[in-house]
């Protein structure tokens, strides 16, 4: 006799090889790139620690495509960032700040 639960259960437990191998083989998500957003570097300020960035459309932050000015979680950046550079980042909300997270300069294209 076959429970009726048991052909579901059979045709997920089938399918969760064929996902995992489709997540592993997702590069941008395995790296999280997908979180990522374009931008261009608008201004630098070193001495507040801010980068004045052009960017499209926050997802993770409900945010439209703007230019605005960040804070950033490591000032090491400030000195490897200038204004006109293409940039792929993350930024969260932290309390009232608006806080980069993670930022990868893009290849000058030729």
């Amino acid at each position: 006799m076959k429970t009726p639960f048991l052909t579901p259960l059979l045709a997920a437990a089938l399918a969760l090889p064929a996902l995992a191998q489709q997540k592993a083989d997702d590069h941008g998500a395995h790296h999280g790139a997908a979180d990522m957003t374009a931008g261009e570097i608008r201004k630098v300020d070193k001495d507040a620690a801010k980068l004045t960035i052009k960017h499209g459309e926050l997802k993770n932050l409900d945010m439209p495509a703007m230019t605005m000015v960040f804070q950033v979680k490591d000032k090491a950046w400030l000195d490897k960032l200038k204004a006109g550079d293409k940039v792929r980042f993350k930024a969260e909300k932290e309390g009232s700040a608006y806080v980069v997270t993670v930022i990868e300069a893009q290849p000058k294209a030729d």
